[in-house]
């Protein structure tokens, strides 16, 4: 089953389409903004390996080295890791909302360190 690749125009976002046969004609059109104008482009190699290289490989101790559960970026870049050693890639979609998860993180962190500090000042003055 052929994949194709195209990239959109008009968004600049990379589309997938599979057919059946290489003889069918392929009418692509963009999933993000339905648009036509797309160009197609080479395709990255895909290696499969086995469900059992894969788990041994997330299995790996030298995979967790660096990783901190209390930091999003630590987790963010091991999701990307581990999504990557499954087979996967993060949509820019996906890498946003991680992005964006991060950020709120950071500023309810901040929050949370500021309201604290108010609180004990407010305690102390009674």
């Amino acid at each position: 089953m052929p994949i194709y690749e195209y990239l959109c125009l008009r968004c600049g976002k990379k589309n997938e389409v599979i057919t059946l046969r290489i003889s069918e004609e392929v009418h692509a059109q963009c999933r993000h903004c339905n648009s036509e104008e797309l160009r197609r482009i080479p395709s990255r190699v895909r290696v499969r390996l086995s469900e059992e290289t894969r788990l041994e490989r997330l299995a790996d101790p030298a995979k967790f080295g660096a990783l901190d559960e209390n930091d999003p970026k630590s987790m963010a870049k091991f999701m990307k890791a581990m999504t990557q050693e499954m087979g996967d890639d993060f949509d820019e979609d996906v890498d946003a909302l991680v992005e964006e998860a991060m950020e709120e993180e950071a500023s309810s962190r901040r929050e949370s360190d500021g309201s604290s500090a108010d609180d004990d000042a407010g305690e102390a003055s009674l």
